[in-house]
């Protein structure tokens, strides 16, 4: 697959509005709401999945079992000109397991590599939290140098890569939680909750339904999105306008979950490390996508504000005492946002 055309500079001032983005902008609104239709009750997590892909990244869901973090991410492949794969991730799991390894052919005296799953465009690495270090750090290098490294040969990744790893917080027997520098390769921690009660019914009425149609007509393919058009978005979401100020309160929103004490002294007792460049990266490329989704080309203090705690969560590391206190990285950054004065 030939790589996408160069990327804007991200102080790029807006384009006059024009035909191509009008129908960009349409195309990823019925993307959104032909998800949401399918995954009820998960909103927060449907716009998640289209804010990574249009900023370039990778999420890591943390939620009970059966809230639908399989089914959305595959209801979104399913609706992408991308080849998608799930692994389940075990303790027994080997990095050639997800990687790929090379095969002897005697016929031929050679050997031959076998790409792995790591290969697809879309991967789902479900439960990634039960297997052990080593298939770990082979999927977060491949997240982080968009190649994959087998023998003497170096393999790059399609254009179009994106990782959804989910968690299970409910089961910690037989799991090797993830460190903290490997945490930081996520673009965002989305943590998700359960349904309401309208929704819970909606579900039950949708899950009768896809029953009753399983038995009698076989289910239409939804269309497909060229990845033409996903490459054409991402460059459209460089190209949004962002004031300089909020671009200084997007870095003094960092620079305090380094430096707390310029604000609290107490809260930066609490803080053993803040978010690295990486943070701030992450924060200005979703903020972006956010507005793009909304159908703005400018960025607003709001849209900074709302994708912080999942930008950051992981980003931000209590202290002992914050830790003995029952603080986490949620309170953490809603403190960091109390304190950081908006423009």
């Amino acid at each position: 697959m030939n790589l996408p055309p160069p990327m804007p500079e991200f102080d790029t001032l807006p384009s006059p509005p024009d035909a191509d983005g009008d129908r960009l902008h349409a195309a990823f609104t019925a993307l959104r709401d032909a998800l949401s239709a399918e995954i009820v009750g998960q909103r927060a997590l449907v716009e998640r999945l289209l804010v990574a892909l249009l900023a370039d990244g990778h999420l890591l869901v943390e939620g009970a079992p059966g809230l639908a973090k399989t089914t959305a991410i595959r209801a979104l492949a399913s609706r992408l000109e991308a080849g998608f794969s799930r692994v389940q991730f075990t303790p027994d799991l080997l990095p050639a397991d997800l990687t790929g390894t090379e095969i002897w052919r005697p016929q031929e005296g050679r050997f031959e590599f076998v790409p792995g799953p790591i290969f697809h465009p879309i991967l789902l690495a479900d439960e990634i939290n039960r297997a052990p270090a080593k298939v770990q750090s082979a999927l977060l290098e491949a997240m982080g140098e968009r190649q994959v490294t087998v023998g003497r040969h170096t393999y790059p990744l399609p254009s179009l890569f994106l990782v959804m790893a989910t968690q299970n917080p409910i089961e910690q027997e037989g799991t090797f939680p993830l460190p903290e520098a490997q945490l930081d390769r996520f673009l965002m921690h989305v943590r998700i909750g359960y349904p309401d009660s309208d929704a819970e019914a909606e579900i039950l009425r949708l899950a009768r339904e896809r029953a009753r149609e399983a038995l009698t007509v076989p289910a239409a393919a939804p269309s497909r999105m060229p990845l033409e058009d996903v490459f054409a978005a991402r460059r459209a979401v460089l190209s949004l306008h962002m004031a300089p100020a909020l671009e200084r309160y997007l870095i003094e929103l960092v620079l305090a979950s380094r430096d707390a004490a310029r604000y609290d002294p107490a809260l930066a007792r609490r803080i053993a490390w803040g978010a690295s460049p990486r943070g701030s990266i992450a924060l200005e490329r979703c903020a972006r996508a956010r507005a793009w989704l909304a159908g703005r080309d400018f960025v607003t203090p709001e849209d900074v504000r709302s994708v912080a705690p999942d930008v950051l969560r992981h980003r931000v590391l209590p202290s002992y005492e914050a830790t003995a206190e029952g603080w986490d990285g949620d309170r953490l950054v809603a403190e960091l946002l109390a304190r950081v004065p908006a423009p």
